[in-house]
């Protein structure tokens, strides 16, 4: 069982809509067949799907029947940007989750890298093959997987140590007048909303996050994002806290999903490592893809 209670980002959405945003890795049918089932209740009272929430409703998700489910392969394509013996370079599209989660353990990432191959390392477990780290739902771009589990502990490592670098281009609602910064600050779960993250002053992790400016637009800034530590939903924490989230973001957007209503306008443009086997250092980028470069150009 789940019990979320509502804040007022949610005052006024219809039930589905806010537990398609609220569980990103459960598909919508999945959270349909929930409501059909009468699995949902809001306040103790089961609701239709487009029952309007209000501030402090509290929704419980009720469990189905356990069932013992196995992951399987599916013919979902990958975009490889680079492979050899021990490791794969994709660039991950937006609106695919990374790996199974509670309710939703089909049409993930994971699905498609069992298809591609069965040689992936099983550090993570089997529902994560090969998966060294994630992104969001929402978020598109490059992530590196390993294929064994020797080069996933070194990937790893150097994801821990940071010298596994990545860069993400962020579309943020204002103007930022500086031209570079940081932006240092804990973050831990929200304590009034468990399915956010916060910055959290007193219990949480460190957390860093570098940016440049790219482009400045009317109401916006395209910037350049560097992470320092991983963070869960890091960037989109950090740049809410200064008061500039990324656009279309819903969980974190505040209200500017006017601009964009497709998920947040963030991506994973570039990813740098030193390779396991043979101590090379690899950097591997991809262009922005056609829809966040629509949102540029109606800007400019």
């Amino acid at each position: 069982m789940q019990t979320i209670k509502i804040n007022k980002d949610f005052d006024g959405v219809r039930l589905d809509k806010a537990l398609s945003i609220l569980l990103e890795s459960t598909s919508r049918s999945k959270i349909q067949q929930y409501i059909d089932n009468s699995l949902v209740l809001v306040n103790s009272k089961v609701e239709k799907a487009s029952f309007k929430l209000k501030e402090n409703d509290e929704i419980t998700i009720l469990d189905l029947p356990d069932e013992h489910y196995d992951l399987e392969g599916e013919d979902i394509k990958l975009d490889i940007v680079y492979e050899d013996d021990d490791l794969l370079v994709i660039n991950k599209p937006k609106g695919l989750v990374t790996h199974p989660g509670a309710g939703n353990w089909n049409h993930t990432l994971a699905n498609a890298l069992k298809f591609y191959s069965d040689k992936l390392s099983t550090s993570n477990g089997e529902y994560r093959p090969g998966i060294v780290h994630r992104l969001d739902k929402d978020t598109g771009g490059l992530m590196v997987v390993a294929k064994n589990d020797e080069v996933h502990a070194e990937l790893a490592k150097q994801l821990s140590d940071h010298t596994l670098g990545r860069n993400y281009y962020a579309l943020v609602l204002g103007v930022i007048s500086e031209n570079e910064g940081k932006i240092i600050a804990p973050i831990g779960r929200d304590d009034k909303f468990r399915q956010k993250m916060a910055v959290d002053l007193r219990d949480g992790k460190y957390a860093e996050t570098h940016f440049k400016v790219v482009e400045r637009f009317a109401k916006a800034t395209l910037l350049d994002c560097a992470l320092k530590t991983g963070r869960t939903h890091q960037i989109r924490v950090h740049l809410t806290y200064i008061g500039h989230p990324i656009i279309g973001d819903p969980v974190y957007g505040k209200g500017n999903r006017k601009m964009y209503d497709d998920g947040q306008l963030l991506f994973a443009y570039k990813i740098q490592f030193i390779h396991p086997r043979n101590k090379k250092k690899m950097e591997f980028s991809v262009p922005l893809p056609p829809y966040f470069v629509s949102i540029l150009d109606s800007l400019r």
